[in-house]
This record gives structure tokens, sequence and C-alpha cells, in this order.
């Protein structure tokens, strides 16, 4: 079995079991100054479960633990994780045990379904997000996804971090720009012209999965019907047109849809190799930041739908048993800094947009973010204008029960 399924099975049993329990109340507002948070925060270790699977992100990690101890005594101790379940079966566990404080879990790298999970089952401290100063930097009007994930209302109980959006790469010394397909039929009738030169991360992937999710966004009858829970009664009437899509779709893939790249990076190597065309990212700075570490040739460039690609927002949460809540405060405060978001935005770093309304920073913040004329890669950025609208997420069970249904059609 997929380790990442086994892993989100035994999550699902974890919370199915912790369900059967008298409902938890949620937990209180934070109400503290901040001198307060920060005075009791100094000298504590922040033990953030944050997802390791790439370098980047890692190194970026890494850069805030420094700075965050420079500037308040806080240490960041990076706890590497295959999958976010892993944290949030542990905290499930020490709910379970009893555990109501001195929790092995101080922050999370939580994505929405786990979110939901932990929403629900008051598994989260907060909110606290109202007494963070940089808080109110953020862009809670024109970047939607920062106050709702996955559907569900954020509600101060998680902050927003770096903000991602689907993106499809080329080669633009391959592809002309006027051939690029803008739409999801478009997108099957490219590959039936240029069979072989399209694939998409296993649906395994998360990648892979919001794949199948955007085609969805346009051949549903609604779309509507998506920002609400996928039930028994509602899927297979919505889905019909994605399976009659992607069965047309499939043939026409790398090897046939017989074989799918295990991740991102995968289908980025066979881009590089020269054996497929265009591959997609969550990331916008995907071609950037490829051409800037040489993963990519300097013609690599990104394309979106024109009618929008699905956009989300990474948080970090605060379990209700968090042994160091307030480093753990201090460092998603820390995570909204102009400085930290301007480095996260550079291609050299991590090439992400800003969670953050720059209208609202000082002159001399903004200047934090103005492209940088030496960087490598900086002709593949796109820009605002060029990403178009990002659309909200569906709701998590959507991709849960796409997932599902991709394997019992496609995985044999």
């Amino acid at each position: 079995m997929n380790i990442s399924i086994a892993r989100r099975i035994a999550l699902a049993l974890a919370l199915a079991a912790f369900a059967t329990q008298a409902p938890s109340a949620m937990a209180a507002p934070e109400t503290r100054t901040w001198e307060q948070i920060t005075a009791q925060a100094r000298g504590q270790t922040v033990y953030w479960n944050a997802w390791a699977g790439d370098e980047r992100t890692n190194a970026f990690i890494a850069w805030a633990g420094d700075e965050v101890k420079k500037r308040h005594g806080v240490t960041i101790q990076h706890v590497k994780l295959k999958d976010t379940a892993e944290a949030v079966t542990r905290v499930v566990a020490e709910k379970t045990a009893g555990r109501d404080a001195g929790g092995s879990v101080d922050l999370i790298w939580i994505n929405g379904p786990n979110f939901l999970a932990m929403k629900d089952k008051g598994l989260l401290h907060g909110p606290f997000t109202q007494v963070m100063p940089n808080y109110k930097l953020v862009d809670v009007v024109n970047k939607r996804s920062n106050v709702v994930d996955f559907t569900v209302p954020v509600d101060g109980m998680e902050s927003p971090w770096r903000l991602a959006q689907l993106v499809f790469v080329h080669d633009s010394a391959r592809t002309k720009v006027a051939d690029l397909p803008r739409s999801v039929p478009a997108l099957l009738a490219w590959a039936r012209a240029n069979p072989g030169r399209l694939t998409h991360p296993t649906v395994r992937n998360f990648l892979g999965a919001t794949f199948l999710k955007q085609a969805l966004y346009e051949l549903a009858p609604s779309s509507d019907v998506l920002q609400r829970p996928a039930t028994d009664e509602n899927f297979a009437m919505v889905t019909a047109p994605l399976w009659t899509w992607y069965d047309a779709l499939r043939p026409h893939l790398w090897r046939q849809g017989k074989e799918f790249p295990e991740s991102g990076e995968a289908q980025r190597q066979l881009m590089n190799d020269g054996e497929v065309d265009i591959t997609l990212s969550f990331s916008p700075s995907e071609a950037a930041t490829s051409i800037a570490r040489k993963l990519l040739p300097p013609t690599a460039r990104v394309f979106v739908m024109s009618k929008g690609t699905i956009g989300n927002t990474s948080f970090v949460g605060i379990p209700f048993n968090a042994a160091n809540k307030e480093g753990a405060m201090v460092v998603a405060n820390f995570l909204l800094d102009p400085v930290a978001q301007a480095r996260q935005h550079d291609p050299a770093f991590l090439g992400d947009a800003t969670v953050l309304d720059v209208a609202r920073l000082s002159e001399e913040q903004r200047r934090l973010f103005a492209p940088k004329a030496a960087t490598p890669g900086l002709a593949g950025m796109p820009t605002p204008q060029e990403l178009g609208t990002a659309l909200l997420e569906p709701h998590a069970s959507w991709m849960t029960r796409i997932v599902a249904e991709w394997e019992k059609r496609y995985a044999r």
C-alpha cells in the first residue's frame, strides 16, 4: 500500500475513534498582550512539524530559525515529516490519552483536510492571529484563501504563510505561446495532437489530485457545488464529465497513461530530459526557480487557464496542547514579517507569492519585494496579471473521493 495513503487511513481511523468521545470545548481566544507572549516565549524551543520534501523549504525554515533565535530567543526544531498526518495522528493520540498540556507538537505546517479535522475536533489552539502584530498586514480581501481553507473559514485558528497557485510549465523553445491550451477541453485537444508529450504526477500525490480538481472545475455542471461537501448523492453525477474527459485523455499521456511520475520533481525531470512538453506545478515561480537552479532551460515559462486555476494558502496551526504556544505564535508572526515574506518571494529562495497586502507596507518594506535584476530565472517569473484568477480550493471531501475513484478506475 502507498505510504501516504496508509498514513491517511491511520489518521482517519484515529479521528473516527476520537469522534466517539464527548465533544471537546473549543479553545478560548488568546487574550494576552504581545509583550506578555514574547516575554514568555524567550528560551522556548518550538517543535515545528513540517513536510520536509523540498530542500528549499527546509533551508527557509533553517533561516527562519536563525532569525527568531536572534530576535526573540526562540529556537525552531524542524520535525521533518513525510506526511502532515504524522503530526495530526500524534496530537489525536495525546488527546485520547488525556495529555491536554505539554504536548510534543508546537506548530504544524497544516493542510486543508487536516485543518478541517482538527478544527472540528477542538484540537487547535486559538483563535490567536488577532494578537499577532504582523497579521494586520495580511491581505484578507483580495486573497480569499488567506481566510478560507478548503472552504472552511479559518477563524483565526491558523496563520497564513505562503501562497500557491496551480500553473502549467512549458519550454517556450519547443512550444508556441499561441498553441498553449488555455482550457481543460483544449488540453485534451493538445494532447491528441501531441501524443505522449503531457503527463501529471500520480493522483496519489497532491499535485496529481489537483490536476483532476482543476479539470472538474471546468467540466462540472456547476462549480458552486465544489464549495460544499461531496456526498453519495451528488458525487457520481458531478464527476461524470470528468471521467469521460479523462478516459479520452489518458491514452495520449506520456507512456499512454500507464505510468505516472511520482512527484512534481520527477515530472520536471521528464521535461528537462525532453520527454514531455507541458508539466504542472503548484508554485507560480516553478520556471524561474528551476532556471535559477539549472533544473530547467532558460526558456521555461508558466501559463494558466483562461478561467483561472486553483490556488491556496499554506498555513501554520498550533495544537490545543502545545507545550510552547508562545514560541509558536512568535514563529507564526515572524513568517508574516515583510523581511521573511520578501525572502520567500525571491526566486533565489522559494519564489512564493506573498500573503501580505503590499499596499499596506511602508515604502522601505515594499522595496524588499522589488525584482532583483541579477536574479537567475527572473524572466520566468509571471506577473500577477499573467496568473489571472486564483480559484478557491474545493471542499476537501472532493479530493478524497476523486483520489479513491481514480484508484478504482485506473490503478491496475
